[in-house]
């Protein structure tokens, strides 16, 4: 079930909402645990198991961290390899075993298996909830059905944000619910929403079908709008889902992390990753760059090597992803080798040399960023690689099918403009300050759109979730 649908919208939602604040104190978490149950049985009825399977190990390590305090780095070599056991059964198994058959040809057999949906998310919860009490045996959590909502609870199951045990451990015990809280969810939601319907999902389509087309015949102008395309979706498409799991967790009293601030307006890689996802950057620097040894211990080149291999190992089982969190991991490395490249935003006055160099370094990390997005969408390497040619004219084509306007109507055209535009913090641009008026102001244009992407949903046939494959 994706929050974009009028199923989701029209029945799951009102319903799991109504019958939420109905239910007594100690009712609501068994109620929303059920209800999240559901949720993921709706498109994953056997995988469900899979998913009550990882609660139940990362319960009994927890309880066993606890209580076996002689052994615990026993039961957290358990709990890990545990965790990455399951998500290695259903994510890897194909990928190694074919890379396998190509040095034993025809010996062995590609098992079919099934992705269940969010198996990264919730299995990367879980095993930061076990390697947390291992560090604090006092955040262990004694109900088994609290943990079970917490790593299976429906605004946050399928793709995120991934959250901390310890940043919801409270409220899954006792929380707040206000009508400023629900509010606040509700207008996050719309926002979300509006991000996803009104925006990604045209874009989407665009990239698609430049994307999907033949390079052979294509020029580099409609190559470079078909890459801008796809970045503007994967970005709407991403972050207004963690928008809507943000102010559904309002509404149902908890406080998710924020998981996107403005990436395209980053001046370097390194800035972009602290901008772009970052509750799974945050997650593999407290699991894996510092435990390592981070930049105090060790080699530095190395850790940040190892962390983007893994960031993209952990995106797909494809040599793609592997190249695109190396190609991110390579430009970070050589930032770090070279220094911060835009120093001057903190030091020194605002000269020529300034903006130049300020210009310069947000072009080049849009540069970096768009081409990786290409390898992320074609995943293949050759298909990346005739494409990433026809856009920046290395591949001149003879004959060209079509030229920009033929993909770009007047809608697509608003569309893209309003999409490059939402990209900036305009908030803070601007400087504006809430007032009486501007929440009027605000709440009557979040009406408007919500009835737009009523509109965009029922008339489109386009809607898919990018990130439903991790």
């Amino acid at each position: 079930m994706v929050f974009s649908t009028i199923i989701f919208l029209c029945a799951f939602l009102p319903i799991t909402i109504i019958g939420y604040y109905l239910m007594p104190g100690r009712g609501k978490n068994i109620f929303l645990l059920l209800c999240s149950l559901f949720f993921y049985a709706w498109g994953e009825p056997v995988y469900v198991f899979v998913m009550l399977a990882s609660i139940i190990c990362n319960y009994a390590f927890g309880m066993a961290l606890y209580r076996f305090r002689n052994r615990r780095k026993l039961w957290l070599m358990a709990a890990v390899a545990v965790n990455l056991g399951i998500l290695c059964v259903f994510k890897y198994t194909g990928f190694i075993v074919e890379n396998a058959g190509r040095i034993l040809p025809g010996l062995l057999k590609i098992p079919e298996i099934a992705l269940p949906i969010g198996i990264s998310f919730y299995t990367f919860q879980g095993l930061s909830y076990s390697i947390d009490v291992y560090r604090n045996e006092e955040i262990v959590q004694k109900n088994p059905f609290n943990l079970a909502l917490y790593i299976s609870m429906f605004p946050q199951l399928i793709a995120g944000p991934i959250v901390r045990y310890g940043d919801v451990k409270d409220a899954l015990a006792k929380r707040e619910h206000s009508p400023e809280l629900f509010a606040g969810g509700g207008e996050r939601f719309i926002i979300g929403l509006s991000k996803k319907a009104i925006l990604a999902n045209p874009m989407g389509a665009l990239a698609q079908q430049i994307m999907g087309s033949d390079t052979g015949y294509m020029g580099a102008s409609v190559a470079w709008l078909g890459a801008v395309a796809y970045t503007l979706q994967i970005y709407f498409d991403f972050s207004g889902y963690s928008d809507m799991a943000i102010g559904l967790g309002k509404i149902f009293g908890f406080h998710f992390p924020e998981n996107f601030n403005y990436p395209y307006i980053s001046g370097s890689v390194r800035e972009f990753w602290r901008r772009w996802h970052i509750s799974l950057s945050t997650w593999f620097k407290d699991y894996l760059y510092i435990p390592m040894g981070g930049s105090r211990k060790g080699n530095v080149y190395l850790h940040l090597f190892i962390v983007f291999l893994a960031t993209g190992l952990w995106h797909g089982a494809a040599w793609g992803f592997v190249l695109w969190g190396l190609w991110h991991g390579m430009f970070c490395i050589l930032e770090r080798v070279a220094g911060n490249l835009h120093k001057d935003r903190e030091h020194g006055g605002k000269n020529a040399i300034y903006y130049v160099r300020n210009v310069f370094s947000h072009v080049y990390t849009l540069l970096v960023v768009i081409t990786g997005w290409v390898l992320f969408n074609l995943v293949s390497v050759r298909g990346t690689l005739s494409y990433v040619k026809v856009m920046f004219g290395i591949t001149r084509n003879s004959f060209t099918a079509y030229n920009p306007f033929y993909y770009m109507d007047g809608r697509t055209t608003v569309l893209m403009a309003v999409s490059v535009l939402a990209c900036l913090p305009w908030k803070a641009i601007l400087r504006l300050k809430e007032s009486t008026g501007l929440l009027i102001v605000k709440r009557l244009i979040l009406l408007i759109l919500l009835a737009l992407c009523f509109v965009f949903i029922i008339t489109s046939t386009y809607n898919p979730f990018i990130y439903f494959r991790f």
